[in-house]
């Protein structure tokens, strides 16, 4: 169960939380934009698409999880895809800037003790 709990974490684009509050998981949606916004100085414009994005990919991360009946290993391989994608059109939603500042990020996520390795796969669509 707590793997599961990371891949869900992890599939929505798991970012570091600030340094000075220590890492914290968010899970919803609008929550984790709105993080992503702080931390790539976003416009509100462009928080609503990246929410839109994250809230697109947790319904489609509940069909996978309900399709493999929570087995974490075909988890794994059908969210790969999933993970590309939806690091894809953040990226599309950004300026080059923040599209580098969201790289740092997700490489930071991918070093994270939180992820555990989990988040292999993330860096692939960043670079």
């Amino acid at each position: 169960m707590k793997k599961l709990l990371l891949i869900c974490c992890l599939f929505i684009g798991l970012t570091t939380a600030s340094n000075a509050q220590g890492p914290k998981i968010v899970t919803d949606p609008v929550e984790k934009a709105k993080g992503l916004q702080k931390q790539l100085n976003l416009s509100d414009k462009q928080t609503e698409k990246v929410s839109a994005i994250y809230k697109e990919s947790v319904e489609k991360f509940d069909k996978i999880k309900v399709k493999e009946h929570g087995n974490t290993n075909k988890m794994l391989a059908d969210v790969a895809p999933l993970r590309v994608a939806t690091i894809k059109k953040i990226k599309e939603v950004l300026t080059p800037a923040q599209a580098v500042k969201y790289d740092k990020l997700i490489k930071e996520s991918k070093s994270s003790s939180l992820n555990g390795g989990w988040s292999d796969g993330w860096s692939s669509a960043a670079n």
